[in-house]
Parts: C-alpha cells; sequence; structure tokens
C-alpha cells in the first residue's frame, strides 16, 4: 500500500503516485492473479488509473481491477454495494428478531461510502436513522432524521456532514453510545474497544466497517447478549459485485443494474441463512459460525484436491 493522504494531494499528484505504484507492482496483479478492489482513500478514479497503467505492460483486460467506472468497464451497482448489503442483511436480522424495520432505532457510524448507502437504503425500508456520524460530529434527532436531505446536504458540501443544520449535533464518538435497537459501525476498525463496551446500549451490531469491534469487547458485548453480525458476513456486498464485475469483464457483457442487485440480494441472503442456521446449530455466536462455515469450506476443498496431509 502507500502511505498518503490523498486529501492533500491534487489530482494529479494522486494519478502520478498511482500510476508509479502500478508501475512496481504490475507483474504480481493481474486477472488470474490478485485482482484489485478499491478501498479507503481510493475511488473509482483511481481504479481506472490503474486498470490504464496495467494495460500498457499487459494489454487491454479490464478484468485486471474492480470498483472501476461504469464508463471504465466497471459494473453497475458497484458503488452502493457495501451499504445496501447492509442495509439487505439488516432487514433479514430483524425480521429473525420480530421486529419492524419502523420500530428498529438505528444508529450509523460513518457516513462516507458505507454508511451514506446503508442510510439510503434503510430509510427507504422505513428504517428510522436516529443517528449519522463523520469526522466532524455526530448528527442526532430521537424522531429520525430525514436521510434524503442528508444525502443532499452532503453532495452539495463535498461529502461531508460538517454544518448540517437539521438535527442536534453532538461529538462523534457519543454515536456509539446512544440508546438504540441497532448500532452499524460502519468507518474505520477497532472503534468498539475494552475503554467503551460498557457504554454501548445497542441491541444488536452490525459490522459495516473491517474489524471494528476489538475481540475482548466482542466477548463482552457477546455475553451481554448482544447479536452482532460479523463484518466477514456484513459488508460483503462490495467485494461480492466486485467478484461480478470480474465476471462481466471476462464475459464481455455488461449487466443491468437490476440483475446486479437481484443477484447481491440473493447471494447475502443465501450466507445469512448459512451463517444463522449454522449457529443455531452449534449454539455459537454469529462470528464463530461464519469462520465454521468458511473453514470447512477450505477444507473440503482441499481433500477434493488431494492436498490434505
Amino acid at each position: 500500500g502507500v502511505g498518503v493522504d490523498p486529501k492533500k494531494l491534487s489530482r494529479r499528484e494522486l494519478e502520478r503516485l498511482t500510476r508509479g505504484f502500478v508501475d512496481e507492482i504490475h507483474d504480481i496483479i493481474g486477472p488470474d492473479t490478485d485482482i484489485p478492489a478499491p478501498d479507503m482513500g481510493t475511488s473509482h478514479e483511481v481504479m481506472s488509473w490503474i486498470r490504464n497503467q496495467w494495460e500498457k505492460y499487459h494489454g487491454f483486460n479490464p478484468a485486471v481491477i474492480t470498483g472501476k467506472p461504469v464508463e471504465e468497464y466497471g459494473a453497475k451497482g458497484r458503488e452502493e454495494a457495501t451499504g445496501r448489503g447492509v442495509g439487505i442483511l439488516a432487514v433479514k436480522m430483524m425480521r429473525r428478531f420480530g421486529i419492524k424495520p419502523e420500530d428498529c432505532r438505528t444508529a450509523i457510524q460513518g457516513f462516507g461510502n458505507v454508511g451514506s448507502h446503508a442510510a439510503k437504503f434503510m430509510s427507504e425500508a422505513a428504517f428510522p436513522v436516529v443517528a449519522v456520524s463523520d469526522v466532524s460530529g455526530c448528527y442526532y434527532n430521537p424522531k429520525g432524521l430525514d436521510i434524503a436531505d442528508v444525502l443532499r446536504y452532503t453532495l452539495a458540501n463535498k461529502g461531508l456532514l460538517q454544518g448540517y443544520q437539521g438535527a442536534e449535533v453532538l461529538p462523534s464518538d457519543d454515536l456509539l453510545a446512544l440508546d438504540v435497537d441497532l448500532l452499524i459501525p460502519a468507518a474505520l476498525g477497532g472503534v468498539i474497544t475494552m475503554e467503551n463496551v460498557d457504554k454501548i446500549r445497542a441491541k444488536s451490531i452490525i459490522e459495516g466497517a473491517n474489524g471494528p469491534i476489538y475481540p475482548d469487547a466482542d466477548q463482552i458485548l457477546a455475553d451481554r447478549g448482544v447479536t452482532i453480525l460479523p463484518d466477514i458476513l456484513a459488508n460483503a456486498g462490495g467485494v461480492t459485485v466486485s467478484y461480478f464485475e470480474w465476471v462481466q469483464n471476462r464475459q464481455h457483457y455488461s449487466w443491468s443494474l437490476d440483475r446486479v442487485r437481484q443477484e447481491l440480494d440473493r447471494t447475502l441472503s443465501d450466507a445469512f441463512e448459512n451463517v444463522w442456521q449454522e449457529s443455531a446449530r452449534a449454539d455459537v455466536s454469529l462470528r464463530t459460525a461464519a469462520f465454521m462455515i468458511a473453514i470447512s469450506r477450505v477444507k473440503r476443498a482441499t481433500e477434493l484436491a488431494g492436498l490434505a496431509l
């Protein structure tokens, strides 16, 4: 990776840095080896630069990277996929508890690509999203935020919540301690720690970010009866649609947005049902159940390939 704050670089500087990075790694990435995808600090434009620079060495093959703009052989629905997946799974998990969306007060930490799309999907599904946050603060309305208005504001304000007047403004960290039914940490990893775990009042947590809960804190929450949908499943929507993008690139055929969404819903729904059933069968947490399924699949594949000792 590259240790740099892209917000401090001009567009031209970021492009030169990206292309220089690809010059060093082009031989170890490719459509049949390692296929990069976007993460923090990158954008669909950066993915397009990577593809273009790689093709200077290896020739046309857009399947080398995912998260590209649609105009550059990207997949429709890729940008929304992680947040949309969080929303899809929130609906399914609340249904398991017999809770209607309109009765599930939700707080979302982070209003970037994941948090904003999760908030949009969940608001449209009738969840009262009572709080969202970014580095500028926590924006709270106990009756539910007007998410459409929040989204319009951030679009006009370079993606930032700072200055939004339609809610009470609290310190950013206060969001984690709000009395809500569902908490979605969708920003950075390691935000729920041994120092603040006792302040968590949410009854359920869906991990929109990667590793937002430290293991010791995770155990404490589990002992308190808090249901946690783990990141390995909860935020898999993005990498799932990245796979769909790779498939489309290999087929040289573009799917419609409806098809992408339908395939995403089916894939996540099947995975959720498998994890939920394994959790009930083995009497373990959803996180442990997800790991058990993953390890058993690797074990079976290894055995079938004749590689097992």
